[in-house]
Formats: C-alpha cells, structure tokens, sequence
C-alpha cells in the first residue's frame, strides 16, 4: 500500500482519539534488528510521540502501560507467520492500536490481522530503496512528518533514492576483501560484531542471524559505546572483531572503540561508511542509511565464508525442522 496514503488514513483516524501518540515496531530476529533504524529516528527527531521497540514474544507478554488507542504498532515477518508476530498484531488490533505490517510475502496469517500492510523487496537485484530496513523508515518517517512535521523529510527521500546506487558500489568495492576474510576467519569459531547508532542493527543481526544461525559460529553483538564498560577485556591477538565505522552522531564512539582495538588487537574487519560512499547522503539525515549500507555489503562476506567453510548459509539443524 501507499505509504504515504496510508499514514494520512491513520493520523485521520486517530484524530477522535486525540492524536498519535506512541509508535512501537516489534518483531523477531532479523526483523527486529531491521527496525532500529526507524526506532532511532523516532527516538532522534519526534517531540511530542513515544516509541520503543520490542521482541515479539516479549510484547504479547509485557505490553506497555502507554499502548491504546493512541498507539501505531508496526510488526513485520518476512514470510508472515511468525507465531509471535501474528499474535503482537491480533493483540494490538485489539487494544485499538492502527496495525501496520511489514511482510515479503503475500496472503499470510499476519495480512490477516493488520489494519495495513507494506510489501518490500528482497532477494539478488533487490532495491535496496525498497527493503524491509527503508520501507519500515518511510512508515515512521511519514507519521512523523504527517502528525509532528519532519524538517528533513526531502533530504531523507533523497537518501532514498541515491542508497541503492550507494550499495551496489560498495559490495563490488569489498568483494576481494571479503573472499580474503573468508580465507583467514574461516576456521575460527567466535567473532564478535561491533556498532552503534541506526546502524548497531546491521551488527546485531550479523551476530545472531549470520554467525549463529547460518554458521554455528559462537557470536555477540557489542555497542562500541559499551565497549569499554566491559567487553574491552577479551580482547587479545587472537579474537575476531568485525566493526563498523558509521557515518553521522555515533562516528566518534566507533572511532574510539577502532583505535583500542588496533592498538591492543590485530584481528580486525573494518566497515567504514565513510569509505563506502554513503557520506553523499545528506547529512542530516545519514545516521538512518548506515543500517542497509552495512546489512547488504555484510552479505558480500557471508556469501564468500559460507563458501570457504563449506558450510551453506541455508543450512539448520533446529530452526523449521524441531518443534520450538
């Protein structure tokens, strides 16, 4: 649906309830770490709407005092059935939230219980305009400039359109790096990922869905803010740290977080946005880019680790195959 048309029918909505008042994004896995953007943004540049972000399991157990009739929930699932997700929707639909719903997918049990949903696009040749990770900050870009007003709002449709271009650049840039990488970390069997800002997302989602899930390489995800409030102590000559440098607010903590990892590690994958291109996008509005820089060209090193351990990213021993 038209992202755009949409929100004008729930901010008209919602008017008899008094306005919009909280926007929360739930979900699971991949798809909770492709809303951190978006909550960034709303946590970054809305005045007057709370928001927060929650684990789809966690949320049908423990939802917000605040959540009502003033509420936007926005859930996602990639093929529409995660059981938590479905029921996240349900639920919000009962309490009188507008229901938006991020799926690839068609006719599935989450269509079913969204007031609207937002098709996105996936997969080799993708827009990357159009993912999950962009459609989910157009949905909370619009409520924002349709409820409060968003200054930036042409600069961020200009990131839009310039960010596909911005990506296929820089998996062509990193792909002799990443066969490289592949060949030195293949046989290892931790790695921690590290980020902040719109992007620690791209981090995360490495961590669990890449390393964990397709490899059964043991993984954190580390904010380098937090780094050096424990984390920094398992560092040595030895241990694996792949780390992005963002562009926009969070830059300096990144930048702190490299300098002690070159100076007390050796092992290091870097990720620089800056490098990369992504500092064409307008800078008030790049912080929110970062996340799909970093998720697209990380799948340039997957492809190629996956290849060199021999250990295919479609491969599972529980997950789909197990009761759970």
């Amino acid at each position: 649906m038209d992202i755009k048309r949409m929100v004008s029918e729930i901010v008209e909505r919602k008017k008899a309830d008094g306005g919009i008042k909280q926007v929360y994004f739930v979900g699971c896995g991949g798809s909770l770490g492709a809303f951190v953007p978006a909550k960034t943004f709303m946590e970054m540049e809305a005045r007057d709407i709370r928001t927060g972000l929650f684990n789809s399991g966690e949320f049908i157990h423990s939802i917000p005092a605040a959540f009502g009739k003033n509420t936007v929930l926005v859930v996602a699932s990639h093929k529409g059935n995660t059981p938590e997700t479905v029921e996240a929707a349900k639920l919000g639909r009962e309490l009188g939230a507008a229901v938006v719903g991020l799926v690839y997918l068609k006719d599935t049990p989450l269509h079913g219980n969204c007031d609207y949903t937002v098709d996105y696009t996936f997969g080799p040749g993708k827009d990357i305009g159009g993912e999950k990770v962009i459609e989910g900050l157009k949905v909370a870009v619009e409520l924002l400039n349709q409820a409060e007003g968003y200054g930036h709002y042409d600069d961020f449709y200009t990131g839009v359109s310039m960010i596909n271009g911005i990506v296929s650049r820089a998996c062509r840039q990193v792909e002799k790096r990443a066969h490289a990488f592949a060949e030195e970390y293949k046989d290892d069997t931790v790695f921690y990922t590290m980020g902040s800002g719109a992007g620690y997302g791209a981090a995360y989602m490495e961590s669990i869905c890449i390393f964990m899930e397709m490899q059964w390489i043991n993984s954190s995800s580390i904010h380098t803010g937090e780094f050096f409030h424990g984390p920094f102590e398992i560092t040595d000559d030895n241990i694996p740290f792949f780390i992005q440098l963002s562009e926009g607010r969070t830059r300096a903590i990144d930048e702190r977080a490299l300098a002690f990892l070159r100076r007390y590690g050796k092992r290091i994958e870097l990720l620089d946005a800056k490098e990369l291109g992504l500092s064409s996008v307008p800078a008030t509005v790049v912080d929110y880019f970062n996340h799909s820089l970093f998720n697209n060209v990380y799948a340039v090193y997957n492809e190629a680790l996956a290849a060199a351990r021999q250990h295919p990213l479609t491969t599972r021993r529980y997950m789909w195959k197990v009761p759970y």
